[in-house]
């Protein structure tokens, strides 16, 4: 089977003259070619900030670009009709499309509501600092531009926990709503502040019912509309996991047993928090290695300081690969974002080498690495080159890194690893070596069947041609700061 090939389609500052359901039309030939198997779309739904939103202020999850609301009927990214068309080129070329969902909170509500609520302390959101009293807030959802089209539910504050806008104070804080469900928060999986259930705009209160039954109908009508292969979810950490079980139990009953599920579970603290979510979720979805992104990111500050042979340690791809999403950056780590943590570009490379050709993990890639960014933000210009070791990188991927795994992960700034092929892969088996310090040699065996054979840097950076053994080992180098990629000539 080949290797799967995940790719984010998109980043915050999506700026292109094509709209993206447009560009993914136009570049699913390519991306096929590429390697690519599967690939996450942003939100495809309405946000608050209409053609200007990036669709995680969710407005109205049926509105798909079809509905003139919020000042526009296309998303960001098109038309309803658009991104249809995007999702059947994907998948005649054989790309699996994975739909983002942002099922934590909703933005921009159609009328104000007064109701109850007590204010909390930002830092322990435990910690009421005032009685119950009443605020006027944006908590109804009526669509009036969809007028019950597909669903007739109408949202309430009895469908929130929580907001952040007090339209009559015209004051934000951390407003606990007391509904029908009573003054606490939710039980989530982060503690962080005390309990993190609430992150912004009309927090949506999982213990109401109907709201549930509402999300699951959801799912069905945007399968059936879209029949996409799988779901991205957002924010997981400050859900009801409970919620989570039953939503993604719900979905692949209805829906298809196949489907593919993945959730954001950012942490960069403890990958006890990863494999806990995996427990408590009993294995329903993967997660994406917040805890491997991290590493690469102190690797590429750090320099020759690092060590290289601990770069695996205490990370999600380490302690459970089958559910791993390996990923060098996405939107929320990319510059002039609140997670900023970007990877240096001298260690890009490095980095990508490490997920695309090792064994474990299903690697991300991301937008900016293929096509390069410009953008701006608060008047502050970003420039994001494209990776050209990248298109190599993935070739590699596709038709070389089969078969067993030798590691040699043995030194602070020189490690690599070897695959041996696959028969079914004609041709398949690497070696890679890299370094952060000065430029590295290392003994590894590939396998004796390649014994006489003549291994080039795929990456074109080492001009050497290198004769296998009979042994099935041979010296491999890598230049200073670098990666090479070692294939069959």
């Amino acid at each position: 089977m080949q290797n799967q090939t995940l790719v984010q389609y998109f980043h915050w500052y999506y700026n292109e003259k094509d709209n993206l359901w447009t560009k993914i039309a136009k570049e699913a030939e390519n991306l096929a070619n590429l390697g690519i198997t599967k690939l996450w779309i942003p939100p495809a739904f309405k946000g608050a900030d209409g053609v200007h939103a990036q669709g995680y202020d969710t407005y109205d999850l049926y509105d798909l670009g079809e509905f003139d609301q919020k000042n526009s009927v296309a998303t960001k990214y098109g038309t309803k009709e658009e991104l249809l068309t995007a999702i059947k080129a994907l998948q005649q070329n054989h790309i699996e499309v994975i739909a983002d969902v942002v099922f934590n909170h909703k933005a921009g509500g159609d009328e104000l509501e007064n109701i109850p609520v007590r204010k909390v302390d930002p830092e322990n959101r435990n910690q009421f600092i005032s009685e119950i009293f009443e605020i006027a807030a944006w908590t109804k959802f009526t669509f009036p531009g969809r007028k019950g089209t597909y669903s007739d539910f109408t949202w309430d504050f009895q469908c929130f926990s929580g907001t952040d806008w007090a339209e009559d104070l015209k004051e934000t804080g951390i407003y606990s709503i007391q509904n029908q469900y009573g003054d606490k928060w939710e039980n989530v999986p982060s503690t962080e502040h005390g309990n993190f259930d609430y992150l912004m705009c009309n927090d949506i209160d999982f213990r109401n019912l109907a709201v549930k039954e509402e999300l699951k109908k959801w799912a069905k009508w945007f399968y059936d509309t879209c029949k996409i292969d799988g779901f991205r979810l957002d924010a997981v950490k400050h859900i009801s996991p409970g919620f989570v079980i039953e939503w993604i139990d719900f979905v692949k009953a209805e829906c298809s047993e196949n489907l593919f599920f993945v959730s954001e579970n950012w942490t960069i603290e403890n990958v006890g928090e990863l494999q806990g979510y995996i427990e408590t979720t009993e294995g329903r979805t993967q997660l994406f290695d917040s805890m491997l992104h991290h590493q690469f990111y102190l690797a590429s500050i750090e320099g020759n300081t690092y060590n290289l042979s601990k770069i695996f340690d205490d990370t999600l791809v380490q302690v459970n690969p089958l559910l791993a999403v390996t990923f060098v950056d996405n939107h929320d780590s990319q510059p002039m974002q609140a997670l900023q943590s970007y990877v240096d570009f001298w260690f890009r490379p490095l980095a990508y080498a490490m997920i695309l050709l090792r064994e474990q993990g299903i690697p991300c890639i991301f937008f900016p690495d293929l096509y390069g960014a410009d953008y701006e933000d608060n008047e502050t210009p970003v420039t994001l080159a494209a990776l050209p070791e990248l298109m190599l990188l993935l070739k590699a991927r596709r038709y070389f890194a089969y078969g067993l795994q030798r590691d040699y992960l043995d030194h602070p700034n020189c490690i690599g690893w070897t695959r041996e092929g696959d028969v079914a892969f004609e041709n398949s088996g690497l070696a890679v070596l890299l370094s952060n310090g000065e430029a590295g040699t290392k003994k590894m065996e590939v396998g004796q069947h390649f014994a006489g054979k003549t291994f080039i840097d795929s990456l074109n950076y080492r001009a050497e041609e290198i004769v296998i053994g009979e042994d099935g080992f041979a010296d491999f180098y890598c230049n200073a700061g670098s990666v090479s990629v070692w294939i069959l000539k």
